[in-house]
């Protein structure tokens, strides 16, 4: 009897292992997401962790008649990278991230850990210095710069 209940403890914790392995460790997916970075915090009770959003280009719909901005909530786990990127807050970036099938909490908040920049760029606005000086001058009513 004794040899049942060893071999059940034995299979039981081998299965346990083997469960958290996937929940927590293996990395599910892994990709690349782009968009402009609004904010990466530290913030956190017992476990403070770097937290962040990247709002994406485009609309997605979650109810019928309900439209809103796409966002990617993150976690970092990199200190350095953390602080990076909150330098870079209002810049377009493409991240790179994994995916985790659970989270856990001194990890982030969330089953997306960025682990690194692809690429940085600024923000373009379309609007060139030409036509902010054309818009200043039809503002103030005088044509051009005259100064000399």
């Amino acid at each position: 009897m004794k040899k049942f209940f060893r071999i059940s403890a034995v299979i039981l914790a081998i299965s346990l292992a083997v469960f958290c392995y996937f929940r927590f460790y293996f990395v599910f997916g892994e990709g690349v997401r782009n968009g402009e970075l609004n904010y990466v915090v530290y913030k956190g009770l017992v476990f403070k962790t770097y937290e962040g959003k990247l709002i994406q280009t485009g609309i997605r719909s979650q109810k019928t008649g309900s439209i809103q901005s796409n966002t990617f909530e993150f976690s970092v786990t990199d200190k350095q990278l953390a602080e990076e990127l909150m330098r870079s807050s209002g810049k377009i970036m493409e991240l790179h991230y994994k995916e985790y099938f659970g989270r856990l909490p001194w990890r982030g908040h969330t089953k997306y850990v960025v682990d690194s920049i692809v690429s940085k760029k600024d923000k373009v606005t379309g609007i060139g210095e030409d036509a902010l000086m054309d818009a200043a001058a039809a503002l103030t009513g005088t044509e051009g710069s005259t100064a000399m």
